[in-house]
């Protein structure tokens, strides 16, 4: 079988970096190989880059070297681990920070949501949301019902059901907001109608 190219290259790599090792421990052919049990010809040949190194010749030489494998092989190094967050402002108001990286079954956002007014201006789109109140007060408008949420408390609803939120107090609400993918797609706007009772949950 065919080695990949990006393979390839890794592999080209291990013999330089074993006869860089071997020079700066100063141990001769004899005394590595006095050392992992592997012949004099064989490290050799690896050395020369004419022998394909494998697991079970690294391991040794490493354990002789008092190196991580990786050493011998030039592992890539980890990726920045840090996510990077894109505040996006919301159409009727307010910011959402997704804490998610890219699509999938659950999106999770942190949202900071303003004083939208008194009057609900209910909307409707596919899906299923749970929410839950970092800080302020949340006023939750979903078809009949009209609830006032407050740190610690999470409400979860099927976002096919006419609603709408706002700060409660006057001051910027943070909630935390997760849904799946459908609840992406654009709001329509919908009018109330008799539904079963929202499921809400106090933390």
């Amino acid at each position: 079988m065919d080695t990949p190219p990006s393979h390839q290259a890794v592999l080209d790599q291990v013999a330089p970096r074993l006869r860089r090792l071997r020079a700066d421990s100063g141990l001769t052919l004899a005394a590595l190989s006095e050392a992992t049990g592997i012949s004099r010809s064989t490290l050799s040949r690896l050395e020369s880059g004419q022998r394909r190194p494998s697991l079970e010749l690294l391991l040794p030489l490493a354990a002789a070297y008092r190196v991580p494998l990786d050493d011998l092989v030039g592992a890539p190094e980890v990726g920045d681990p840090r996510v990077r967050l894109k505040p996006r402002t919301l159409p009727n108001g307010g910011t959402a920070v997704p804490l998610t990286r890219g699509p999938g079954p659950l999106q999770a956002f942190k949202m900071l949501i303003p004083d939208r007014g008194a009057e609900p201006d209910p909307r409707t789109h596919e899906g299923y949301e749970w929410l839950y109140v970092l800080d302020g007060r949340l006023r939750l408008v979903l078809a009949e019902h009209d609830l006032v949420l407050g740190p610690g408390e999470a409400a979860e609803f099927d976002t096919r059901l006419p609603h709408w939120f706002t700060s409660a107090d006057g001051r910027p609400v943070e909630i935390l907001s997760l849904f799946g993918r459908q609840g992406e797609r654009i709001h329509v706007r919908a009018r109330p109608r008799a539904v079963r009772h929202p499921m809400r949950q106090e933390g």
